[in-house]
């Protein structure tokens, strides 16, 4: 099997516009969860969000290709294109063919979804934009990107909620690993905080309603925790064949050694009882990377900051773990950027990379009430300088859909 590692990465978060500026606010604990400023949110019972912030398509776009795209494609044709800059990599010289794209999205094109919709009620059907449909399929995502890139390889779109990115990232590898791609650029992207965005997940009684103060909202595995706070963003990495990255001398930020994808097959919206299928999840990302529970310095939690999934995952990782679980690192990004839904795995992953190089592990911010089901060691409040050698990147989405991704830090 080919050996795969991450050679660039690519970032928007509500807490920073690039990978590395997104790197500084987590090792420093800064959230930027906010009042939502994008519509008017006082009729809604949540009315805080992580929005990216100051973003501008045409730095990135030509102006007249921005407008054809919805900004979740905006957003994930931005991080590919930061992705590829960091690597290096000069497509000049590389065979098209054999440089790929897999970038998901838990939801798509919602916002041109509310713009058509509310185009066709007012002014007729006959007004309805012929870029409306291409503009809201979720894979126009990696559709774009390659366009953008000139990128032939193996191309799709993984949609599996809040897992999307996570699942995208391993399936790329896999290409990689099988032969049939030397470079892919993978992860996810999502641009949902809209009025029917927050109002479907209001309905859902899914989202804090702590809105006097936003940046203590999120709150993982805290006691007092009163649901998720709904982000957007994008995190994209291009992974490359280990000898393909060595010949051109690249910059190696870590090695993805394994990737586990399972099913509940229990509920819409709830994780499995106990956390079994987030368990089984973890043993075969383990297993995929030949690791037993105690190689494992770091997890990334998907810790949501909801009573079930912190809950669940908490149960999980004792499950699989046994006694390492009570000496094993757990934190969770999305206490500083909100639930980025189907672009989260990506943003987490890069983060977890930099854990690997910079030995700083982030904080679980907010974490103030101990809650008693919920007792492992969530860094909390206060990044921990610690050497990580290896790490494990968790995302668990509705539908029962579960990604475990481990990297290993590179040591030539």
């Amino acid at each position: 099997m080919r050996r795969v590692v991450i050679t660039g990465v690519g970032a928007l978060a509500p807490n920073g516009n690039s990978a590395r500026e997104m790197w500084d606010a987590l090792r420093n604990g800064r959230s930027g969860i906010r009042r939502i400023s994008s519509f008017d949110p006082s009729p809604f019972p949540t009315r805080i969000g992580g929005e990216v912030q100051g973003f501008d398509p045409k730095v990135w776009i030509h102006p007249k290709e921005a407008k054809r795209m919805d900004r979740f494609v905006q957003f994930g044709v931005a991080v590919s294109k930061m992705a590829m800059q960091d690597s290096g990599l000069d497509l000049a010289k590389e065979n098209p063919l054999r440089i790929g794209v897999v970038v998901g999205s838990g939801i798509g094109g919602i916002s041109t979804i509310e713009e058509q919709h509310t185009q066709m009620v007012t002014k007729g059907p006959q007004r309805i934009s012929p870029f409306f449909i291409p503009m809201l399929i979720v894979n126009m995502a990696p559709g774009m990107i390659a366009m953008q890139l000139k990128l032939k390889g193996p191309n799709c779109c993984i949609v599996s909620a809040c897992a999307s990115a996570a699942h995208s990232i391993g399936e790329a590898s896999l290409i990689i690993r099988f032969g049939d791609a030397d470079v892919m650029v993978a992860g996810g992207t999502e641009a949902a905080v809209t009025p029917l965005g927050i109002a479907g997940f209001c309905a859902l009684k899914a989202l804090s309603i702590r809105n006097d103060a936003p940046e203590k909202a999120s709150r993982p595995f805290d006691r007092e925790r009163d649901g998720f706070v709904m982000s957007e963003g994008a995190g994209a990495v291009i992974l490359e064949e280990l000898e393909h990255a060595k010949r051109r001398n690249a910059h190696i930020y870590a090695e993805l050694i394994g990737y586990g994808a399972t099913a509940d097959a229990y509920h819409m919206t709830a994780p499995a009882p106990g956390g079994e299928g987030a368990a089984a999840c973890m043993q075969t990302a383990l297993k995929n990377a030949a690791l037993n529970p105690e190689n494992v310095d770091y997890i990334n939690a998907h810790g949501t900051s909801t009573d079930l999934n912190d809950k669940y995952e908490t149960m999980a990782i004792k499950m699989v773990f046994k006694d390492h679980a009570k000496k094993v690192a757990i934190s969770s990004n999305k206490s500083m950027f909100g639930h980025l839904l189907g672009a989260a795995g990506g943003v987490e992953l890069i983060s977890t990379a930099f854990t690997l190089a910079h030995s700083i592990i982030p904080p679980t911010i907010n974490y103030d009430h101990p809650d008693p089901e919920c007792d492992l060691d969530y860094v909390p409040n206060v990044a921990r300088e610690q050497k990580v050698t290896i790490a494990m990147s968790n995302s668990f989405g509705f539908g029962g859909h579960n990604a475990s991704l481990v990297i290993r830090k590179f040591e030539g």
